[in-house]
């Protein structure tokens, strides 16, 4: 597994600039070509140098996949809100942009997704946009509400995706359960694939420290996303 960066310029409302990270498989040009590139977007709390973003990017790289991270503006910016909804879009589709021509394996197959906010920004963005050339998303920790605020749901643009999708979701996760999302995604075509990681939260955490079960926790995750798209792409 290699690392190299590209700049990346937010192009529409945000007019910045960020450093994307590709990492790529690392095999020989006499070896397997990558399975498929994968974009991976951070959550509202952190960017993409967390610790497990960047933990995730390196394991599915090491398993074939090229895996693509970026920051949005606010974290270039130092920022502890994150931007309005139109400015993370517009920055996300810069990345699937910049992503297209610049990696190979896109070509093959591209993938979006990321970890609670980054992956709901993709799923608004793959539901905005038929055209896009993405062959599936993958949603680490969706965040269908607010914690507690189960009114204010976030799943009315996700039938307009009609791509298909896996849902990594933590059985504790108070951003939505797998009994809270079920019903929403019985109603999606293709229909999703629901991966449930028990007794994890919204990062997939365990209730108490154990640093091994929690590896193997983060392993069986990372080998359920790679047979995922295997098998979509």
């Amino acid at each position: 597994m290699t690392e190299r960066r590209l700049p990346l310029v937010f192009e529409g409302a945000s007019g910045s600039e960020s450093t994307a990270i590709v990492y790529a498989t690392g095999r020989s040009p006499q070896g397997p070509s990558p399975a498929a590139a994968f974009i991976l977007a951070h959550g509202a709390g952190a960017g993409q140098h967390s610790t497990f973003i960047v933990d995730f990017a390196r394991a599915l790289a090491d398993f074939g996949v090229d895996v693509v991270t970026f920051d949005f503006p606010y974290i270039v910016a130092r920022k502890r809100i994150p931007d309005r909804a139109p400015v993370l879009e517009d920055c996300y589709r810069s990345a699937i942009n910049l992503v297209r021509r610049e990696v190979s394996s896109a070509g093959r197959a591209l993938f979006i997704g990321g970890k609670s906010m980054g992956g709901r920004i993709a799923t608004q963005v793959a539901a905005a946009d038929a055209t896009l050339p993405i062959r599936g998303l993958i949603l680490l920790g969706y965040p269908l509400h607010p914690p507690g605020r189960f009114d204010k749901r976030r799943d009315a643009h996700l039938p307009a995706i009609r791509r298909p999708m896996l849902f990594v979701q933590g059985s504790r996760d108070t951003f939505g359960t797998p009994p809270e999302l079920e019903p929403v995604l019985a109603k999606i075509s293709p229909a999703p694939q629901l991966h449930v990681v028990s007794n994890g939260d919204h990062s997939f955490k365990l209730p108490r420290r154990n640093p091994e079960a929690q590896a193997a926790v983060y392993a069986g995750i990372q080998q359920a996303i790679l047979e995922w798209i295997r098998r979509v792409a």
